[in-house]
């Protein structure tokens, strides 16, 4: 874990997944750091992307300033800033696996000085032969749905089919089946990749998704 700021000049913590949060108090209990990583938060603004993280807060006792409404995408998240002086103040920002650019750079130019506290990362697996199986299952026409549950496993999936040349393929594949998302930002990725969505979980929950997914293929038409 890198980035971890232990001077008391940040403004404003970001924090925007419970895993992530969780995985902070983890390290900075094993480093004796937590009563640090408190009196911090304590001195800070702490805005939350959603109820997962404001869950593990809450279980240490954190104050929450700001939460964004649902969706709980980064657009919530910078409406519920809007009115907060950034400039020449520290930001700090839970990372969710990569950088959230659209956040950095709205902060950025609003005049903050943003930091990443990197608790995980996203990354693609060793063996990708799953997935180029997937890839040509698709180009057969032999897969009726596909769901993604986060953006990266979206962008990950058409980083190996460029790898392999299979890009287009992939594209093509997708758009002659069903396409199934978690929630907003995961579809916001699809269609950024040129992949129509078909099916969206509300709230963006795994239980809903499965829900809409059932109903769709049990649609006679």
């Amino acid at each position: 874990m890198t980035g971890i700021p232990l001077r008391p000049i940040c403004s404003s913590f970001i924090f925007q997944t419970g895993v992530g949060t969780r995985a902070l108090f983890a390290a900075t209990d094993s480093l004796g750091l937590t009563d640090v990583l408190l009196q911090l938060l304590d001195s800070a603004q702490v805005v939350v992307r959603g109820p997962k993280p404001t869950t593990v807060l809450h279980s240490r006792k954190v104050h929450i300033d700001r939460a964004a409404s649902n969706p709980f995408t980064t657009h919530e998240v910078l409406a519920e800033m809007h009115k907060t002086p950034l400039r020449g103040k520290r930001v700090v920002v839970q990372r969710y696996g990569e950088t959230n650019r659209e956040l950095q750079a709205t902060l950025e130019r609003n005049g903050a000085d943003v930091t990443e506290i990197v608790t995980y990362r996203w990354g693609l697996p060793e063996d990708t032969a799953p997935l180029l199986r997937l890839i040509d299952a698709l180009g057969r026409d032999e897969i009726d749905l596909v769901a993604f549950t986060s953006a990266s496993q979206a962008s990950n999936l058409f980083t190996v089919a460029q790898y392999d040349g299979k890009q287009q393929s992939l594209k093509q594949g997708l758009g002659r089946t069903l396409v199934a998302s978690i929630g907003p930002v995961c579809s916001a990725a699809l269609r950024k990749l040129g992949v129509r969505v078909d099916i969206e979980a509300h709230p963006q929950k795994l239980g809903p998704l499965i829900d809409a997914i059932n109903t769709a293929l049990s649609d006679p038409c």
